[in-house]
């Protein structure tokens, strides 16, 4: 590879870099972030007392460095307290161990920075996977350029949670499966070795998040259509060497997976994932589809779009936009991707990923709409063809940057024409870039995906309305409650001039039938509190009169505020 390539890609890392490690530590952890600190740490969340005041230090003090905890610790928290396997926490425990607490606690930005560096990380790899698929320093080049530059791949990479190692684990799967589809068609024996390291690979990936068995169902559907149409011109092929090595990866990754069954059917009755069955996809058929669009739409171009930091009127402007953008371009990806197709060197994976995007994109549909399951909900489900997104659309820009462009673009004009064609086919390239460019900006700024339930805003709301003491109060189902709540203690925490406010998780009857109403506990526990006081109700699901306790609702301060449902109630002496 000529040694200009090698600084290019040092570009790309160097930009992917800065977008993912600026501001890394400015924003307090949300929820899910607060069980990876958590748990990393060998620290439990049963710990924090509930159905009682609990001053800030209690609430945080699972935060702490646990210099007793191991590595059987961290496995074995996951196994009792959550639905996750362990192959990223202990990694991250393993990790924070670098870095000092900071005021008696872990750094949140050590811990998002292992996230951030292996979503630099994918940049390399990434590049060297379209090398080795498409064979092509151009794609190889544009992969990179636009994998630094993705809001999505940025988003991801700002959260101390387990996606870019998985999206790693699943570039690597993909390589070994890009290699399999040109050895069988090719009718060449796919080596022992490749094999061994397909299978190892796909085990990784399971040990990091259960989704990844949706990465490979895509591939499995995709060796099937392969199957069905090689099996219809020679009844015997599929007794072929090059199918039996896929049979013996098909096997062991099975393997793999077997071994985290139990834990990931118990998945479907966990009180932490319910929220992915409640969205009804089925009666509302059309909203999963449009967040799918907007989910896929935004891995390459996101435009201003927080409510938060801009009116309505802005963010139906950058949708607009975005529309336009993607109906201009989306043609000229598509006829990239054709002309693709026709060199003998790259067709193979072209069709090996346009396969698995859209086996990928039925599995989505098939969970969301079939089994009830909506995969659309959340954004950062998306991963599993985030990586093919990058490569396809790598792949399709691609020949507007070669001579070959103006004849791709504009067939019809006349030869006289052609250098201003290949002038005008660059600008497209240049153009995709640079609103990329600011799209991953957007991200690293969070005005396009928003961190969930964003504590900040919600913390910062809180000490613009209190005039004293601060009670917050939630009502408590599992460790969910307990996370967003170490995540406004965190943002509060961070503010000067405050008192050190008090918080109460009061078991929801509901989840506990032996327990009492969380309203009957509310009220028992606001005797206890010295007057007067702010009283807040964040997510606090009983219905309760506070009134009779001398404690008056103040109109201005109710409503939703990044996913808390907030009322502010003044209580007197």
């Amino acid at each position: 590879m000529p040694y200009q390539h090698y600084w290019l890609l040092l570009l790309w890392i160097i930009l992917g870099t800065c977008l993912r490690l600026i501001n890394l530590g400015i924003l307090p952890p949300w929820t899910d972030e607060s069980a990876t600190l958590v748990f990393s740490l060998g620290n439990s969340f049963y710990n924090v007392p509930l159905n009682q005041f609990i001053g800030l230090p209690t609430l945080l003090e699972p935060l702490q460095l646990n210099s007793q905890a191991g590595i059987g610790d961290v496995i074995h928290l996951l196994q009792t307290e959550s639905t996750h396997p362990p192959l990223y926490f202990v990694l991250t425990h393993l990790w924070l161990k670098l870095f000092p607490p900071v005021d008696g606690l872990v750094s949140v930005w050590a811990a998002r920075s292992l996230s951030a560096l292996l979503g630099v990380l994918c940049i390399p790899t990434i590049f060297y996977f379209c090398r080795l698929a498409f064979r092509s320093l151009i794609v190889s080049q544009l992969a990179a350029a636009v994998m630094a530059i993705s809001p999505f791949g940025i988003f991801l990479a700002a959260q101390a949670r387990h996606y870019t190692l998985v999206i790693l684990i699943i570039i690597a799967s993909l390589a070994c499966y890009v290699c399999a589809i040109r050895a069988i068609n090719q009718q060449k024996v796919i080596s022992v070795k490749l094999v061994g390291i397909w299978i190892v690979i796909n085990c990784l990936g399971i040990a990091t998040h259960y989704f990844f068995v949706l990465s490979l169902m895509a591939m499995a559907i995709a060796f099937i259509q392969l199957m069905w149409q090689q099996w219809r011109q020679d009844r015997f092929v599929l007794t072929q060497p090059q199918w039996r090595q896929v049979y013996l990866v098909a096997l062991g990754s099975l393997a793999g997976c077997l071994v985290w069954l139990s834990p990931l059917l118990a998945v479907r009755n966990s009180s932490p994932t319910e929220w992915i069955y409640a969205s009804n996809a089925a009666e509302k058929w059309l909203e999963p589809i449009g967040r799918f669009l907007l989910w896929l739409m935004s891995i390459v171009i996101l435009l201003p779009s927080s409510l938060y930091n801009f009116s309505l009127a802005i963010v139906i402007f950058s949708g607009l936009l975005t529309l336009v953008f993607w109906w201009r371009n989306l043609a000229y990806l598509i006829r990239g991707l054709r002309f693709q197709r026709q060199n003998i060197q790259q067709k193979d994976a072209i069709l090996a990923l346009e396969k698995y995007l859209l086996a990928a994109i039925a599995l989505f549909c098939g969970f969301t709409y079939i089994l009830g399951m909506d995969l659309t909900l959340a954004g950062r489900f998306q991963f599993v063809y985030f990586p093919v997104v990058i490569a396809l659309v790598a792949a399709g820009l691609s020949p507007f940057w070669s001579e070959t462009s103006a004849e791709l673009i504009f067939p019809q004009k006349p030869a006289k024409f052609a250098s201003n064609s290949i002038k005008s086919s660059k600008r497209i390239v240049i153009i995709f870039i640079a609103i990329g460019l600011f799209s991953g900006a957007i991200a690293n700024l969070n005005l396009g995906y928003l961190q969930n339930h964003r504590p900040d805003l919600m913390s910062n709301k809180i000490i613009a309305g209190s005039t004293g003491r601060i009670a917050i109060a939630t009502t408590y189902k599992h460790h969910g409650q307990t996370g967003r709540m170490i995540g406004l203690a965190w943002g509060l925490r961070s503010l000067p001039n405050i008192a050190s406010p008090l918080f109460l998780l009061a078991e929801d009857e509901t989840e506990y039938p032996n327990a009492q109403s969380s309203a009957v506990i509310l009220t028992q526990e606001l005797s206890k509190i010295e007057r007067p006081f702010d009283l807040w109700l964040i997510n606090f699901r009983a219905e309760v009169e506070l009134e009779t306790h001398n404690c008056s609702a103040d109109s201005e301060y109710q409503g939703v505020l990044g996913q808390h449902n907030y009322e502010l109630y003044r209580c007197h002496n």
